[in-house]
């Protein structure tokens, strides 16, 4: 076991000898080399100035594989706004008939007095949202889901004559 360890040391020492000078040698030639050529009368393969090649060729492809992209991208964006259109017809479209016999007059008066018409209005403190001041939780036990505020006018209108005719006016104290 000694003697196996002592051949392993000693086969270190000579490697690291050599490679000492193994180094040296390698970092002189290159520097000699180099040193050789300094004067330019060398003979040795020279290397020519580098061309410019033109780029216009190359950034055809690029170009027409850009329009290409942007026109897909169009194209997807345009259908995306048309099925949010045809989306947005078919959820007014279900709310068009109000239900119970409500009249709409009826439901312009109570509007007009909550929110002034407007579908989006939120009260000061966020309790009360939309055209007819739902709050979250009657807008709910009416089928409405979300905010009151970001439904459609149509569903806002048509949520209120549900609530008027289960409950009359009394839900809107003020306005009703």
């Amino acid at each position: 076991m000694g003697s196996v360890r002592t051949l392993t040391v000693s086969r270190l020492l000579i490697k690291r000898k050599h490679f000492t000078w193994i180094l040296l040698t390698l970092l002189a030639f290159p520097a000699a080399a180099l040193a050789a050529g300094g004067d330019g009368s060398s003979s040795g393969p020279e290397i020519a100035p580098a061309k410019v090649v033109p780029l216009a060729p190359l950034q055809r492809p690029v170009k027409r594989f850009h329009r290409l992209v942007d026109r897909i991208a169009a194209d997807i964006r345009a259908a995306e706004r048309a099925a949010a259109r045809q989306r947005q017809r078919e959820r007014e479209e279900q709310f068009t008939e109000l239900p119970g016999g409500v009249s709409m007059a009826a439901l312009e008066a109570i509007a007009s007095c909550e929110s002034g018409g407007d579908p989006t209005i939120v009260s000061s403190d966020g309790t009360y949202r939309g055209k007819y001041q739902f709050d979250y939780g009657t807008w709910e036990s009416m089928g409405g889901s979300g905010d009151p505020a970001a439904a459609p006018e149509a569903e806002q209108d048509y949520r209120a004559a549900l609530l008027y005719a289960q409950s009359g006016s009394s839900p809107w104290p003020v306005c009703g």
